[in-house]
């Protein structure tokens, strides 16, 4: 049985909540967005504890009554290697450094303590940092031509700019390297994207073969430590949890986390509930060291953790009284989670790591990439070259210009495509 022991706990620091953690890939480093103002917190979780190291943005201002959909908040990204954090905001990029070992913690979020970011003046929405560290990726475009269609690639070492096709929610990589993913977002549907890396730091090429998820709102996917699983939350009208296996995208769990099954007996397993009371958080999942346990924060306090190997749920109730707002996993396969409480917890899990095989993680990644082909970085449609899967069905894009018919079992974005698609033969 896995046991969940509460290392430390911390208070947010101005009595905050904390809405979404960004854990440090190799470091034991962590970044809390705040729910109250467009404030970002960052912890030393080193030795057992839970340090305050800086509040990028405390003197700001909070949301007030503002929907979330109204809320700029802040977009942050760890560098892969470096103890170094960019966080774009209300059209800057600051860079933060953890300050030197012999320093004292302190908070802090004056602008003259932290240096500017080489970019241009843009409102970037998200950045990411390239796997190699030397260029940011940014987007919308700064360029006022097409700007939500393109993104930008910043030269860190030379400052120089390159535009790139458009993507958003993130970027994450594989944890064997050598391939990312993101979004690109629309209503009716969002694309899945890839792109190869191999750890230069040129703009995103993006590879054909994508998967397409109904409509739009999704939380950027999390990768499983051995890299054969995703899952992802979201979307914009319902509290959907689906995991997909790598590198066939097949689909291998679809739920809907509904208000009415919120605590001892798990998350519900019957996909298409509706959601009267959408109070689970977008950013409460988390696999830990075990590449195929995935942990589920719920509304109560209760985290679930389900083995996809066994087809296993199991409550722990160590945060029970207050909603787990966010979870994340160190790279030392600890768990971090915040709660509407206004804490920070830091916690370990009993169960022995299953390290996955570094070969087999790569391996993994050149049968996906060997799979499928560039897409061209040309006036063309992104869409008219994407191989595309629901992780059921698979479709080219001949495929999708003339299929008319689909059910109400269908995926929405599917009867979209069918009912347009019809219109326009009707109309000649």
């Amino acid at each position: 049985m896995t046991d969940i022991v509460i290392v430390a706990r911390l208070g947010v620091d101005g009595e905050s909540r904390v809405e979404r953690l960004v854990c440090h890939p190799r470091l034991p480093l962590v970044a809390g967005l705040d729910a109250e103002r467009p404030a970002v917190h960052i912890w030393d979780c080193s030795a057992g504890r839970l340090d305050l190291l800086a509040t990028i943005g405390a003197q700001l201002d909070p949301y007030g009554d503002v929907g979330s959909w109204d809320r700029a908040t802040p977009s942050v990204a760890w560098h892969p290697a470096e103890p170094a954090l960019a966080v774009a905001h209300d059209g800057r990029v600051l860079h933060w450094r953890q300050p030197p070992a012999d320093g004292a913690p302190r908070a802090y979020g004056g602008e003259e303590d932290l240096a500017m970011v080489h970019v241009p003046v843009a409102d970037y929405q998200h950045v990411a940092f390239s796997p190699d560290g030397n260029a940011l990726w940014a987007w919308p475009a700064h360029d006022d031509s097409g700007m939500w269609d393109r993104s930008d690639t910043i030269d860190l070492l030379s400052g120089e700019v390159t535009s790139g096709r458009g993507w958003d929610t993130g970027i994450v990589e594989h944890p064997a390297g050598g391939l990312v993913t993101t979004y690109n977002s629309d209503q009716g549907a969002t694309l899945m994207l890839f792109a190869r890396t191999d750890d230069t730091s040129g703009p995103l090429r993006f590879l054909r073969r994508a998967l397409i998820i109904d409509v739009d709102g999704y939380e950027a996917p999390v990768f499983s430590s051995d890299g054969r699983h995703f899952a992802i939350r979201g979307n914009a009208y319902a509290e959907t949890l689906a995991v997909y296996a790598f590198p066939s995208l097949r689909l291998t769990l679809f739920t809907t986390l509904d208000a009415e099954d919120k605590s001892e007996s798990g998350p519900p397993a019957t996909a298409g509930q509706s959601v009267d009371e959408p109070d689970w958080s977008r950013h409460n999942i988390a696999f830990d060291a075990r590449p195929g346990v995935l942990w589920i924060g719920g509304p109560d306090g209760t985290l679930f953790e389900l083995d996809l190997d066994d087809d296993r749920v199991t409550p722990h109730h160590q945060l029970a009284g207050s909603p787990v707002t966010a979870v994340s996993t160190l790279a030392t396969g600890q768990l971090v989670a915040a709660t509407g409480a206004g804490e920070v917890l830091l916690l370990s899990v009993s169960a022995v790591p299953r390290p996955g095989d570094l070969e087999t993680m790569a391996g993994a990644v050149c049968t996906f990439v060997d799979s499928t082909s560039e897409v061209s970085d040309d006036s063309t449609d992104l869409e008219s070259q994407l191989s595309l899967t629901d992780g059921e069905r698979s479709w080219e894009q001949e495929d999708l210009d003339t299929v008319t018919e689909a059910s109400g079992a269908d995926p929405t974005w599917l009867q979209i495509q069918a009912a347009m698609n019809k219109v326009r033969a009707q109309n000649g």
